[in-house]
């Protein structure tokens, strides 16, 4: 969708997913939250959409795909390919995200991120965001909306283990779009 031609589509489509995801984490029995937070469950908490975080973007390939090893939140080694990274300018400034695959295979993009609101209005550890190339590739470009960024599972359940963010990730600018730390809410 092209944001800039139809913004009122692009964020009823983003309102459409927040209610989506609010009812599947209350109640599909693969929601991360426990079940006993799930009757007291009242959805998630979002930063309002704003367009000045969504970017139409080539994706910079790496010539050298180098293998990434990352810790996750309980102390495994995670394998990742440093497969190429998108710059965006927010307010004048550039800013650099790498996106991952699990193998060079893979259609998805993995981009977790850590921001000036991580640990604040944001979940402590980071976000994530995910990218298909089915959905999110046209002309060449992909979309890069922030506004998805979503928490990882661990910050529903310690039980869970994911991934950590990468220092090439952390930002040094607000990112003030997607979803807000769950802990807060």
């Amino acid at each position: 969708m092209d944001i800039m031609n139809d913004n009122d589509a692009w964020m009823a489509k983003i309102e459409e997913d927040r209610v989506e995801k609010d009812a599947w984490l209350s109640k599909d029995g693969q929601s991360p939250i426990p079940l006993m937070k799930r009757k007291k469950f009242k959805g998630l908490e979002y930063f309002t959409p704003d367009a000045k975080f969504t970017f139409k973007l080539e994706l910079r390939e790496h010539a050298d795909k180098i293998e990434l090893v990352v810790k996750d939140s309980k102390g495994n080694d995670r394998k990742f390919i440093a497969f190429g990274e998108f710059v965006f300018n927010i307010d004048g400034v550039d800013h650099t995200l790498q996106a991952y695959k699990t193998d060079a295979g893979e259609k998805r993009l993995f981009i977790p991120f850590k921001d000036g609101t991580s640990g604040k209005e944001s979940y402590g550890a980071g976000r994530y965001l995910d990218l298909q190339e089915e959905t999110d590739l046209s002309d060449g470009k992909w979309t890069l909306d922030l506004n998805n960024a979503y928490n990882p599972w661990c910050a529903y359940n310690h039980n869970y283990a994911c991934p950590l963010v990468p220092v090439d990730n952390c930002l040094n600018v607000k990112i003030e779009a997607g979803e807000r730390d769950y802990s807060k809410s």
